[in-house]
């Protein structure tokens, strides 16, 4: 198979997007765990320091799938130089190892979103405890 120097190029908008969708994710969760750090010194609770906990995870994952979404298109840059300078074996080598940083990068966002999904549920847990509470203490008065 004969790989042409605008395949890897197709990629170039698709990562440059994840890369930015990636950036945006960080930055919000680093705003949160900014005001979280504050309302923990404030008041500490178990249930922030928690949060704060499972923010930590997800923007660790992050700069993972950050880094691997870089790796893979910098192997793009290579493989289209490659192909460029008509060594096709190694621009299919570089474009296949791009492709494979590519998946683990989606992969690791993945399983970001899956924790990310988890806070939500616990969150909405803790708010309806907090409502239960609430309805037991109005019907004991």
């Amino acid at each position: 198979m004969k790989l042409e120097l605008t395949t890897p190029a197709l990629l170039f908008t698709a990562i440059s997007l994840l890369i930015s969708a990636y950036t945006s994710r960080f930055a919000t969760l680093a705003q949160l765990l900014r005001q979280l750090d504050l309302q923990y010194r404030k008041t500490p609770e178990r249930r922030i320091l928690a949060q704060m906990k499972n923010l930590n995870k997800r923007v660790r994952l992050i700069k993972y799938m950050q880094t691997m979404g870089v790796f893979s298109f910098f192997l793009c840059v290579l493989s289209m130089l490659a192909l460029f300078l008509n060594k096709q074996v190694i621009g299919q080598i570089t474009f296949g190892i791009s492709l494979v940083a590519l998946l683990i990068s989606l992969l690791l966002s993945l399983l970001e979103l899956q924790i990310s999904v988890n806070a939500i549920v616990y969150q909405l847990e803790d708010l309806t405890e907090m409502s239960n509470k609430i309805d037991d203490k109005n019907k004991t008065e």
